[in-house]
Formats: C-alpha cells, structure tokens, sequence
C-alpha cells in the first residue's frame, strides 16, 4: 500500500469516527419518520384529487341525464304536433348525448378502480408508518438508556470512547437499515398504486360506429313512440 493509500484510509477512519461523534441515531430516526409521513400526506393528496375528479364527472353525468330527459319529452311533443322532423332532430341529440353519457359512466368507472387501489395504498402504508414509529420510540428510549449505561460505566472503569465506537456503529448501521427498509416498504406502495389513464380522442372506425348504432336508436324511437300515439 503507498503513502496515499495508507492517508487515505487514516482520513477515511477519523472522518467515521467524527461522524459517529456529530450524528445523534435518534435524529437520524425522527427524520425518516417524518419523510414517510410525507409520502403518507402524498398519497391522502392522490386520494382527495382522484375524489374530487370522480365527483366532477359524476356531476357533468347528471347534467347530461337532465338533458337527454328534456329531449326526449320534446321528441314526443312535436309527434303529438305532428312534426316528425323535429322529433327526429331531438331523437339525433339525445343519442349524442346518451352516448357521451357512456363515456362518462366509463371514466367514472376507471376513477373509482384508482380510488379504491390509493385508498389500500394509504391503508397499508398508515399501518407501516405507525408500526415504525413504535418502533423508532423504542430504539430511541432503548438508545438513550444505553447511552446513559455507558457513560456511567465510562466514568467508573475509565473506560475511553474510543472502545465504545465498534458498538456503536454497530447500532447505527442497524437503525439505518430498519429505516432504509421502511422506506423502500412506503415506497412500493406508492408504486402499486398506479396511474390515470387518458380516454380522451378515438379512432375515425369507432366515431362511425357510433353514427350508426345513434341512427339505430332513433329510428328505434321514433317508431316506439309513433306505436305509442297509434294506442
């Protein structure tokens, strides 16, 4: 090994062991605890804005009913003034809109799907926080009376905190795992909760179709409702 291998590894080890000094383990747990409260508060946010998209719709839905409703009562007002013209026109409009209508009842659909999956996320993931943050207290309280053990100890056999230092490292090297494998816990449950997928556009085949099942269900009414006026 050469001179600078050998510095290296000298300024290396005073660099561990003014960390060790500087670092308070307890800290270092309250802090992870309060980032997974964050991803915690994240996914609540996830849940409201998918709640609230959900209820947007579901109130663009209801105006569409209203007017499907109103149409469909102007189609047999002007049957009964004999204008089937205008019966017609309002049957075309209210097989526009029943089929926006369809549209809508699927994305709200897809939005309670995504609702249900980040209401499991923030579920499962308030039990792990919780869980670790009994967890951190213990650690914490078990740490703190270590400490104090020690530094009597120190005191009455003179023992140098240089022959504390191999255990703990020991100590700070588990509580830094447990709190890496919280945190890689809340991170996949934010992963399983997935994504909103975009319904919007359509191919010309699927736009055709739909003229052609709309012009089916107005002639459909419009001799349901000329029976209806023969009776």
């Amino acid at each position: 090994m050469g001179l600078l291998d050998r510095m290296s590894t000298v300024v290396q080890a005073k660099m561990n062991k003014i960390m060790d000094k500087i670092e308070d383990p307890r800290e270092t747990l309250d802090l992870s605890y309060d980032k997974q409260l964050e991803l915690l508060q994240n996914v609540k946010r996830g849940v409201a804005e998918v709640t609230t998209s959900k209820k947007r719709i579901e109130l663009q839905k209801a105006k569409l009913q209203m007017s499907i409703d109103k149409l469909d009562a102007q189609a047999k007002e002007a049957l009964g003034a004999n204008r089937e013209d205008l019966a017609r026109k309002a049957l075309e409009n209210k097989a526009a809109l029943q089929a926006q209508s369809a549209t809508l009842d699927q994305q709200i659909a897809d939005l309670e799907n995504q609702q249900q999956k980040l209401m499991t996320a923030e579920s499962r993931l308030a039990t792990k926080v919780e869980a670790f943050r009994t967890k951190k207290e213990t650690i914490k309280a078990e740490y703190s009376a270590a400490d104090a053990q020690v530094k009597i100890t120190e005191s009455v056999t003179g023992i140098s905190e240089e022959m504390a230092d191999v255990g703990l490292a020991v100590q700070r090297a588990e509580e830094k795992t447990e709190n890496m494998k919280a945190r890689s816990a809340a991170l996949d449950e934010l992963l399983d909760s997935g994504t909103l997928e975009d319904y919007s556009g359509g191919d010309e085949i699927e736009k055709e179709l739909a003229k052609v099942k709309a012009k089916s269900t107005v002639d459909n009414d419009l001799a349901r409702m000329k029976s209806e006026m023969k009776k």
